[in-house]
């Protein structure tokens, strides 16, 4: 193994790794920890009581962060003319439907969210091989297959963040940035946990909340002290 930088020793050296943080605790520390001279994403790491393998426990929603998630996303609505001029005005960085479908297919997937009209999936349903391993197929269940293309637009835009549990059980979520102040952070966080815990089906047995880690992109992982979060 390579040499640990002193830079990173230093920055270990703030995180004890036997405690577990309350979520402000945390919020406050990730900012401190990040060695990254760009404006670094902060993520969740939400490991769950359930088995992905069964329908109802596999894990899945949007939530609306309520300070964004301070990273443009990239929309792309995938629609009959009509809805096109709606798309457009609500924000939506790229619109049509044969020729992205074409695009799609040979290989282009340089967008973060794809909403879709109802009458359209048909042609985009051979797409789900490209678009599914990257959590871009439009789902009415994330509220990204609509006839209302400019409502969906705007939440994308607006901080609407979709989630979705792992084979593993883990969700994984960006919930901002390392620019934003602790409480910014604190409070994005609360609302996409309250969302996991709403989610929870009946099925699920025993610890819901397993693991909650926190960190920035390069950054050490902080543990959350989960008994208060479902309170």
């Amino acid at each position: 193994m390579g040499r640990i930088p002193k830079k990173r020793k230093a920055v270990d050296a703030k995180v004890d790794k036997n405690k577990q943080y309350s979520l402000k605790e945390a919020s406050s520390i990730v900012k401190t920890v990040n060695t990254t001279k760009f404006d670094a994403s902060v993520d969740l790491h939400i490991r769950l009581g359930v088995d992905p393998k069964k329908a109802d426990q596999a894990i899945r929603g949007t939530v609306t962060l309520p300070h964004g998630t301070g990273k443009t996303k990239r929309v792309l609505v995938l629609c009959t003319p009509d809805k096109e001029a709606d798309a457009k005005s609500a924000g939506a960085d790229f619109v049509g439907l044969d020729e992205f479908v074409q695009k799609i297919e040979a290989g282009w997937v340089d967008v973060d969210v794809i909403v879709a009209t109802p009458s359209v999936m048909p042609k985009i349903g051979k797409l789900g091989k490209i678009l599914g391993p990257r959590n871009l197929m439009p789902n009415p269940k994330t509220g990204t297959v609509t006839n209302d293309v400019a409502a969906a637009v705007n939440e994308v835009k607006g901080g609407k963040i979709a989630f979705k549990v792992d084979k593993a059980g883990i969700i994984h979520a960006s919930i901002g940035r390392v620019s934003f102040s602790p409480e910014k952070i604190a409070e994005n966080s609360h609302s996409l946990i309250d969302a996991i815990i709403k989610a929870k089906p009946s099925s699920a047995k025993g610890t819901y909340l397993k693991s909650v880690f926190m960190a920035s992109s390069m950054s050490p992982a902080i543990a959350v002290e989960t008994k208060s979060l479902m309170n």
